[in-house]
């Protein structure tokens, strides 16, 4: 009989580790376009343009090439949350099936994939803008709200229009003058659409009273003419003391405008995406000037041939 002690282990019978779970994959469907329906409220038109003309041309040769994703609604069918624009190329094309991915997204999550899918579109109006940066700091202000609830600390956090404006290289204040924009009424959101008005002097027209705004609609009508950003502080500050009425309003638009030296102001947000993350203001504003030149010189020499 051995002297050597018995192994604990001896006689037990031995587990094997729990089995690592893979990740699920995403499948990709191909789902009636019956079945898809419009995300509520959403901010971005689907305009029948020369880009959407080619959107739908490259669907009728090669099909939709990147999914859209969607979610299951509770009436049934399912919601897009991107993909509006290849819906409508399919439905162009004749086609009555698209490929999709089912996620099951929350209603503020999927507010967030909405705007950030489109926000990096050219070409998109300053109403969309303003309206899609409202609707993601809603969706990020009660996502925070909801993990305060559960959170036994709550850390500093930024500002969520900052956050915003750091996703999409742009500043706060961007952000924050853009969601101003929600503020006018209809037809002065029109004329800033179509560039009637300039965005600095509609920034300070947004906090305007609704009925001082229909007032001013009407003084652009009969004088013909859009306020400067002189004329709009001046309302704004009429406003905030209570003195902007009819007379005064006409008074600031009549005024004969002083000859400015002429300036150009650019949309960050369009050119950003043609220069490195590092670049300040001024290092773009050189290389467009370098660009100029080198394109000046270039129609010279055309002419002179």
């Amino acid at each position: 009989m051995s002297d050597k002690p018995a192994s604990p282990a001896r006689g037990r019978k031995k587990t094997a580790p729990p089995a690592q779970q893979p990740p699920q994959e995403e499948v990709v469907v191909r789902l009636p376009l019956t079945d898809l329906h419009p995300f509520p409220d959403h901010p971005f038109q689907v305009r029948d343009d020369e880009e959407m003309r080619e959107t739908i041309q490259s669907v009728k040769e090669y099909g939709v090439i990147v999914p859209a994703i969607v979610r299951p609604r509770e009436e049934g069918g399912y919601e897009i949350v991107a993909g509006h624009r290849r819906k409508y190329a399919c439905e162009q094309a004749g086609l009555d099936t698209m490929p999709v991915l089912i996620r099951n997204l929350d209603r503020d999550a999927a507010t967030i994939i909405m705007v950030d899918s489109n926000l990096q579109r050219e070409n998109i109006l300053p109403s969309e803008r303003a309206k899609a940066y409202k609707m993601k700091l809603e969706a990020i202000k009660r996502q925070g709200a909801r993990n305060d609830l559960t959170s036994p600390k709550i850390s500093a956090k930024l500002r969520s229009d900052d956050e915003i404006g750091q996703q999409m290289g742009v500043s706060g204040d961007t952000v924050r003058n853009y969601i101003s924009l929600t503020n006018l009424v209809p037809e002065l959101m029109q004329m800033v659409d179509d560039g009637k008005i300039a965005l600095s002097p509609a920034y300070q027209i947004a906090a305007l009273k609704p009925e001082e705004q229909q007032i001013l609609v009407t003084t652009i009508d009969y004088e013909q003419a859009t306020p400067s950003l002189s004329q709009a502080q001046r309302m704004k500050k009429f406003s905030q003391t209570g003195k902007l009425n009819e007379d005064s309003m006409l008074a600031i638009m009549s005024e004969e405008k002083k000859s400015e030296k002429f300036s150009l102001t650019f949309d960050g947000d369009r050119i950003r995406k043609y220069f490195p993350k590092s670049y300040t203001p001024l290092q773009m504003e050189n290389t467009i000037i370098k660009l100029l030149e080198a394109w000046q010189k270039k129609r010279q020499r055309s002419q002179e041939r």
